[in-house]
């Protein structure tokens, strides 16, 4: 039986941080919709849920559109741990007072007061840093309930109520009062980012001393339950994988090639606009992992339909549309194929569908499958986020440059093209991005380590709508600046510029200059998101 947390999602910002902290202690982890928690009463009968978070949200808990939920569900029944709102939540529920606070509370504080013998702070130093953000915040706590933790403040930081008590519960038509046979914990800031700086502490005390984690949920569990999985799921069925020379679907090939062998087809399609040389390189890693690997080259119908077209959204609809056709066709030739494989990781399944249900960004692995196709689906990464699917993807044994790949677009170089597609163009970038690339690659800190394995994301845009006056050999010359983006980040959710070292951008913009025909101007960007995108297009 596989233990896990369930983590009720009320709309912040961060609950996907709270997973990922969640798994990083070896144990699984379910997000759900706030209101959701009745989908897993059987996970709950059989004992394989073994506590619950609550997250924050955007929502105060007197605004009318407030999410509420039943803590009558799992209170008693489950330790829980409710994080700012969900703190605020559990308070005004079951009888304490959430009001306005006097100041917006943002940013670090300190635990100024803490009862070290309370098993949520096991291992914590007085006057530890935390991370603050709310705007409303508890008054008074329920009866029963006891305060473990205070800022300079903020009296009622961190609260509890043990098991063995009785509390009231608000909820209309929900049992009242609830009987405590699990604690309920409380904390008015986020122990999952960062800035709260034994943040991880208080989780593995809530999920693996409080809850009783076993710890036992690993890239090599992963691989062996999933590969078992898969072939009783699949049978001697045959699956078809589009590959996109990224880590999921790479990763996902070679769990599934594990599973069923050469069942597995794949097809990478060369929409003309990957990096330089990258449809051959791809191709050979994959032919070397024992894949078995249709490559496609359809660039002339990409480029003829993105011809005179400068709108990004329209590229991305004509890419994604062609992208299906050419797909669709070379999946017709395998006709005894009954499987449709994709990439989906989790995090994409999250971010397609908000808390209410509404779509917010429709994701090319989570839109369904086109009818005609008549396949069923198969998802092998759909429970894991991307740190874990490099380390599933070590595990299978394959080759670091593979696992360690920066995101790529879907539509390639075509949205860091700003106006409309030509070969040209793509060629002046992919040759920009190639020095670029292998630059990093090559710089490394005195540890050894790359700049490009520092950085989440890279690469060059060409603004092609603009051109600059420049002077080479004592000519003018009138041609196209390149800008060089490069981030960090942990989930791409926020990421900030990276600052990359002076003399490795000046010899970048040097050699582009010196080597690529058509630029005379390099630029760099050092915009965050928010509010600017990591892409441009």
């Amino acid at each position: 039986m596989q233990q896990k947390i369930i983590i009720l999602d009320f709309g912040s910002q961060t609950t996907q941080l709270i997973g990922r902290r969640v798994r990083e202690l070896d144990t699984f982890c379910e997000i759900l919709p706030y209101n959701k928690f009745h989908t897993v009463e059987a996970d709950l009968q059989s004992g394989s849920i073994i506590g619950v978070i609550l997250s924050g949200s955007p929502y105060s808990v007197h605004d009318p559109e407030a999410f509420k939920v039943d803590l009558s569900q799992f209170v008693g029944r489950l330790p829980v741990l409710g994080i700012c709102y969900g703190a605020q939540f559990i308070s005004h529920t079951l009888g304490g007072k959430v009001e306005k606070a006097d100041s917006r509370e943002y940013g670090r504080a300190h635990l100024e007061t803490i009862d070290l013998e309370n098993p949520l702070f096991k291992g914590f130093e007085k006057g530890s840093q935390v991370w603050m953000s709310h705007g409303d915040t508890i008054t008074a706590i329920p009866d029963g309930f006891k305060v473990i933790g205070s800022t300079k403040d903020v009296q009622n930081a961190a609260f509890w109520c043990p098991s063995g008590t009785a509390v009231a519960n608000s909820i209309p038509d929900a049992p009242s009062p609830i009987s405590l046979n699990a604690p309920v914990f409380a904390v008015q800031f986020h122990p999952e980012v960062f800035h709260t700086m034994q943040g991880r502490q208080l989780l593995h005390n809530f999920v693996v001393d409080i809850c009783g984690s076993k710890q036992n949920w690993s890239a090599a569990s992963f691989v062996d339950t999933t590969v078992a999985e898969l072939k009783q799921q699949l049978g001697d069925d045959r699956v078809i994988l589009g590959l996109s020379g990224g880590v999921d679907s790479s990763v996902a090939a070679v769990l599934l090639n594990r599973a069923i062998g050469q069942r597995l087809t794949c097809i990478f399609v060369d929409h003309g606009m990957l990096r330089k040389n990258e449809f051959r390189q791809v191709m050979d890693d994959y032919q070397g992992l024992g894949l078995n690997v249709i490559g496609v080259d359809a660039s002339e119908k990409f480029f003829a339909d993105l011809e005179g077209v400068t709108d990004p959204e329209q590229k991305r609809k004509i890419i994604g549309r062609d992208f299906v056709e050419v797909f669709n066709a070379e999946a017709k030739k395998i006709t005894d194929a009954r499987w449709l494989a994709q990439g989906t990781i989790y995090p994409d399944r999250i971010e397609s569908l908000n808390i209410t249900g509404k779509v917010i960004k429709s994701h090319h692995n989570v839109g369904g499958l086109p009818k005609e196709m008549n396949l069923q689906l198969c998802e092998p990464l759909k429970w894991l986020f991307k740190d874990e699917v490099r380390r599933v993807g070590r595990q299978l044994g394959m080759p670091e440059h593979l696992i360690s790949r920066h995101p790529f677009p879907g539509p390639g170089l075509a949205v860091r093209i700003l106006g409309d597609i030509t070969r040209e163009k793509v060629r002046i970038l992919q040759d920009a991005d190639d020095i670029y690339i292998r630059g990093l690659r090559e710089y490394t800190d005195i540890d050894g380590i790359s700049l490009y394995d520092k950085v989440w994301q890279a690469g060059a845009i060409l603004l092609s709508t603009v051109r600059s006056v420049g002077v080479m050999g004592d000519e003018r010359t009138y041609e196209h600046p390149v800008a060089l983006r490069a981030v960090t980040s942990t989930d791409a959710m926020t990421a900030d510029w990276a600052h990359l070292p002076y003399d490795f951008m000046a010899k970048v913009s040097n050699e582009i200059i010196n080597k690529v025909r058509g630029v005379n101007r390099v630029c760099y960007d050092i915009s965050s998101k928010p509010p600017a995108t990591i892409e441009w297009e």
